[in-house]
């Protein structure tokens, strides 16, 4: 495939761009559009009061989003891949300003206006497919692992959103948080439109986006890493947009306190994703997955007899939480490894799709199991299956992969 340089590239060139610099402010990025589009799951039980919405139709209302932001993720890698981040970045940050001010101001009274704030709400989440290749272009294959983990840190945005959301409602109205991060996006846009520089040399495809797209989905290593990422990404997403319906159902807990729970749910998730990178680096990643699928399988079995969420509860929640966050790293620093350079933001965009509906499907599972027999049980052994089914892929297919396709250099 033919490729050519970009004026982004000549500029990053001449007027050059640290890679840790470039590294934090899209990290930032990541964290802001994920904030946003992580804003109605803290409000899904006061939306419940509020319109006397089903157990399935509080489950939908916190997973449109995770759907859209996940479908949007592949043209949107694509995307990256021609344009570059420095222009996606603002892009996607500028769209999101939209949704997030008509929830906020005017889509909140009904559960169709929610649905359709929620639905473009999705594109917050498509900023992961322009953060990973733009991120990945800047450093050498050596250290890709660590430094996509830590860009897909910034998925702690959403929690942010868990510890302040409920609280800026209560203390000045349900436009409140809305509003912040509004204008907190569009601060950002600003900011990665002045300090943004795609990487020199960054490989640029000719090809129109459909036949890149095509080429992607040719590739085994798509597959192989959207199938684990649906896995431990979708399992974090999922608990994190799930969990406070869940501590609140399953323990008595108060909104508030289970919102804070589920804000430290995220924040080990989000601190493991750049030590499940780094270990990628140095053990690779296919080991990293093994070790992190077996601790979700075991977590997930014990929490299906809802133990007392002292310790017992809370040991197999964060244990979970830190599988899921290392393995959401391990995947990305498996991408970064077998890849062509460029094809990165399009395997992204379909990885971090596959994803994103690894995080739609349980909250609906759950809310229907539960509605169904009361009990949540059935629902973590189905994780468990899952996750077994994800470890037996990693072993006897993925490894074989990388062993046999990987890049010399």
């Amino acid at each position: 495939m033919r490729q050519r340089r970009t004026g982004s590239d000549s500029a990053a060139a001449s007027g050059g761009g640290h890679p840790n610099v470039m590294l934090a402010v899209a990290t930032v990025g990541f964290a802001v559009n994920f904030w946003a589009w992580a804003l109605l799951s803290p409000l899904a039980v006061k939306f419940t009061a509020m319109l006397h919405l089903s157990s399935f139709q509080q489950a939908l209302l916190v997973a449109v989003p995770v759907v859209v932001g996940s479908v949007g993720r592949i043209p949107v890698g694509a995307l990256t891949d021609r344009f570059g981040g420095r222009v996606m970045f603002p892009l996607v940050s500028l769209a999101t300003i939209v949704p997030v001010l008509y929830l906020g101001l005017l889509g909140h009274d009904s559960l169709a206006a929610l649905l359709v704030g929620g639905f473009f709400l999705g594109i917050g989440g498509t900023s992961f497919a322009v953060g990973v290749p733009f991120v990945n272009a800047w450093f050498p294959p050596q250290r890709r692992g660590l430094a996509v983990g830590v860009f897909g840190a910034g998925m702690g945005g959403t929690a942010i959103s868990a510890l302040t959301t409920v609280k800026l409602v209560d203390a000045h109205g349900i436009a409140a948080p809305f509003v912040l991060t509004a204008i907190v996006l569009a601060m950002y846009a600003v900011l990665a439109w002045l300090v943004l520089r795609d990487a020199p040399n960054r490989p640029v495809p000719s090809a129109p986006l459909a036949a890149r797209l095509a080429t992607a989905l040719r590739l085994r290593i798509t597959w192989q890493a959207s199938a684990l990422y649906a896995v431990a990404f979708g399992g974090y997403v999922a608990f994190s947009v799930y969990l406070p319906s869940y501590l609140k159902t399953a323990y008595g807990l108060t909104q508030a306190d289970a919102a804070n729970r589920m804000a430290g749910f995220v924040l080990l998730a989000v601190l493991m994703r750049p030590v499940g990178g780094w270990l990628s680096d140095r053990l690779g990643p296919t080991r990293v997955l093994a070790a992190t699928l077996l601790v979700v399988i075991g977590g997930a079995l014990m929490q299906a007899f809802t133990p007392p969420l002292v310790p017992l509860g809370t040991i197999a929640l964060l244990a979970m939480a830190a599988a899921l966050g290392a393995g959401s790293g391990a995947t990305f620093a498996l991408v970064a490894l077998m890849a062509p350079a460029n094809q990165v933001g399009s395997v992204t965009g379909v990885v971090g799709a596959a994803g994103g509906l690894g995080g739609f499907v349980p909250p609906l599972v759950m809310g229907a199991i539960y509605g169904q027999f009361g009990d949540y049980a059935l629902g973590l052994i189905l994780l468990a299956v899952v996750a077994l089914a994800a470890l037996l892929l990693d072993i006897f297919s993925v490894a074989r992969t990388t062993r046999d396709e990987a890049p010399s250099g």
